[in-house]
Order: C-alpha cells, then sequence, then structure tokens
C-alpha cells in the first residue's frame, strides 16, 4: 500500500463516519499511523463549516487536524498542476482549481489519491486513484 492523499470528498465520508472509507481509513491507519491531507481539503472543509457556521463542527474537526499530517501547496505542486491544467484544457478537459491543486499536491508527493470522484482526476496524466467509496 503506496502512502496516499485523501481528497476532501473523502475526507467528508470519514468525517461523517461513512462505513466504506472508514473501513478503508483503518487498513491505512495500521500501515501509515496518520491520515494525510492538504491545505486545500482543510480550507474546502472548513470554508464549508464556516458557511454552515457549525460550531460545534468546527471544533471537532481542527481537533481533527492535530492527529493529520497536513501537505501545503509547493512550487513544486503548483508547477505540476499547472502543466496538467494546461495540457488538459488544450484537449478540452477542464478540471477545478482545488482539484488541480490537490492532484499536484500528491503527485509531488509521490503518493496515491483516495478520492471518489475519479471523474475529476481520472485525465490527469500519472495520478494514481484509490477509490475508498469501492469495496
Amino acid at each position: 500500500m503506496k502512502e496516499t492523499l485523501l481528497d476532501t470528498d473523502v475526507l467528508s465520508y470519514y468525517l461523517r463516519g461513512d462505513r466504506d472509507v472508514d473501513k478503508r481509513a483503518k487498513e491505512y491507519l495500521e500501515k501509515y499511523q496518520t491520515l494525510v491531507i492538504s491545505r486545500i481539503s482543510q480550507y474546502e472543509i472548513l470554508s464549508g463549516l464556516e458557511h454552515k457556521q457549525a460550531t460545534r463542527q468546527i471544533k471537532q474537526f481542527e481537533l481533527f487536524l492535530l492527529d493529520c499530517k497536513i501537505l501545503d501547496l509547493t512550487e513544486d505542486a503548483v508547477k505540476i498542476g499547472a502543466k496538467e491544467f494546461g495540457r488538459l484544457k488544450r484537449k478540452g478537459i477542464i478540471i477545478g482549481n482545488s482539484d488541480i491543486m490537490i492532484a499536484g499536491i500528491a503527485m509531488s508527493n509521490n503518493m496515491k489519491l483516495a478520492t471518489s470522484n475519479e471523474k475529476h482526476f481520472k485525465n490527469i496524466m500519472g495520478m494514481e486513484i484509490d477509490n475508498w467509496k469501492k469495496n
């Protein structure tokens, strides 16, 4: 099993206690001891909670983050993401900025990406996807 970055959708499923994702996370944690997320996913989850003014959930999320490894957007990740964005856009394939940055972070760290959103990531050259929602 390769080290894996959780995409925002899988992180959200995990936080809500989804059985499939929880099972995969437990298997992953047996080997790596820590879940890995990006600052982008941290922002996406936190901004959604702020929008709902979910104060209790924000505090729970902040406590959860203490046990996570959080990867920042580096220059290498930006270059990888920008290159793929340009390549895909020339082909008429548009991927949102958050997704392309998350992909860049995963690839610059030589990691798989745990996502159930295969449609957005399947066209990214070199992206290794592991769908934690599939059995």
